[in-house]
Order: C-alpha cells, then structure tokens, then sequence
C-alpha cells in the first residue's frame, strides 16, 4: 500500500464509515493504528452509527496506546456513508465526542485513496456505489444517494435486481437459471423472497452479490445480465463525468473488480490500481485539516 503522506505534526483521527462496516485510525509519528467495527451509514441508523463510531474509538484508544481523551483532542476526518448534505454532517459532528473534528461523505476519502492527487475517475462499488472525477485539482462527485434512489452497480443493487429477475422467472417471462434456481430455493418460495425483501437490512441485500459473481463468472445467463447491465450503467456514468480514453479508471470496492470484463475495450485498458484504501485516503485528508487547524491557532 502507497503511503498518501505521513509528514507528521501532530497526531491525527480518521474514519471511514460505509454499510457494511467503520474502519478508524489514529496516525502519529509511530505510524498507523486502526480498528474495525460495524455499519455506520448515519442515513440509514444514526443511532446505531454513533455508537459504532463511540466503540470504536474506545478500541481505537485500547489498542493504540492514546488515551481516549488524547484521541479526541486530536485533528479528525471522518468519511461516512450517508452524510448527504451540510445538515446531518454537522448533526454528525455535533454529537461526536471529538473536539476538532470535518464529517463528509465517503467520497472524498474514497477519492483520495484511490488516485491520490492523480487526474482520474474512481468508481466506487462497495454495499453501496458512487462516482469521483478528479482532473486539473478539480473533484466532482456523483451517485451515493443511498439504495432506494440511487447506488446503482452497488453490492445491494446487485442483490436487489438478482431477487427482481427471480421472480421474472419464476413468472415464466425470462428462462430459469442456476441464479434463480438458488434463490428461491434459499427462500423456500417466491412469496419467501418478497417477505425477505421488504425485511432485509441494506448488508442482507449486498450480501447477495457474491452469489451473482460467482455464478456470472460460471457462464449464469441471468448473472451475467445481471452484470453487464451493471458495467454498461458504470461505463455511460464514468464518460458523463468526464472519463476519456487515456485517463485512469479506478474500480473500489468489494465487487467493483468484478464488473472489468463487462466494461468498453478503452475503459478496460485504463484500469488503474488504487494507491491505497479508503481509510489511507482519511488519514492524508485528517493531515490536511490539521495544517488548517495549526494555521487557525497559531
């Protein structure tokens, strides 16, 4: 993994915060500890996200040596799933305990794991998906609207549109498939799947996708539907933002790999591996408002 800068002046907190889990960690001039706790999409559970966020700078404190009361006096970066907008990001800030702390979405922290300070698109597929363009030191963001009205080619869209097509199948409109025989075998019925859908966590869904992947790669009809469908959304989103041939795509994110093949001949050559995670791209932005608040205070 490419360090994305640990020129240290004081220590640093960051997050990153999606559906499926919260990654946080504390750089100092030791180097990078972190911890790994549940969701903490503050859309979708609040609640439950600020007490994930609590726990884990509880272990964060345990296994780093800091006091907890030494980590919240530090400069923090938190990137987290659901913040959609000035008001809850600072609702967010407001009710963590840390006393210099910037909420953005996950994007940005995605971003600048991804491509560093490279001009590029990241696509970002995890349990949800969004888009980051980053050209000439200029960044412009679309999608991570949240899984009802958006997140397309995201693990839960995935997931949803395996169960839809299933039941496609099951009324004879599209042919059966190996995909559609072991959902409604894993849900006993098609009347099973309609009752898991409307009860199912936003992880449940995503959690899916790894059936679909798996068959689409064994030749599945419907999987494979499935995910081309998904690359040719990300292709027509990447060009909308700006994409050309010769400039990096950047695939993140628990199935973002899996929709390569499915991508144009041009995009495919212009894959580009992440320089880091989302978590490193947190920490660099957490050392960016620290120089700010430096600045403030001196």
């Amino acid at each position: 993994m490419i360090d994305l800068g640990n020129t240290m002046s004081i220590p640093v907190v960051a997050a990153d915060g999606g559906g499926t889990r919260c990654r946080l960690a504390v750089r100092s001039g030791a180097g990078d500890v972190s911890v790994v706790v549940g969701s903490a999409n503050v859309t979708t559970g609040f609640d439950a996200a600020l007490s994930e966020i609590r726990r884990g700078l509880s272990a964060l404190a345990a296994k780093s040596g800091f006091s907890e009361a030494d980590l919240i006096s530090f400069p923090a970066f938190f990137g987290l799933a659901g913040v959609t907008g000035k008001t809850i990001s600072e609702r967010v800030a407001a009710a963590l305990p840390l006393q210099q702390v910037r909420v953005t979405d996950d994007r940005p922290t995605a971003l600048r794991g991804g491509l560093g300070h490279r001009d590029g698109v990241l696509v970002h597929c995890g349990t949800g998906s969004f888009f980051a363009m980053q050209q000439g030191g200029k960044t412009r963001f679309g999608g991570g609207w949240g899984p009802i009205l958006g997140d397309q080619a995201s693990a839960y869209w995935v997931g949803r549109r395996a169960l839809s097509i299933t039941l496609r199948a099951e009324d004879g409109l599209v042919a059966q498939s190996n995909l559609s025989r072991s959902l409604l075998e894993r849900h006993k019925s098609a009347a099973g799947i309609v009752s898991f859908a409307a009860m199912a966590r936003q992880a449940e869904m995503a959690a899916i996708a790894p059936l679909v992947t798996g068959l689409a790669q064994q030749g599945d009809p419907l999987a494979q539907s499935i995910m081309q469908e998904a690359g040719t959304s990300i292709a027509t989103t990447a060009q909308a933002m700006g994409w050309q041939p010769g400039l990096a795509i950047c695939l993140t994110g628990g199935i973002a790999a899996h929709y390569a093949p499915y991508l144009p001949v041009n995009m495919q050559k212009n894959i580009t591996q992440p320089l880091g995670e989302p978590l490193q791209g947190a920490l660099s932005l957490a050392q960016d408002f620290s120089k700010e608040f430096l600045d403030e205070r001196c």
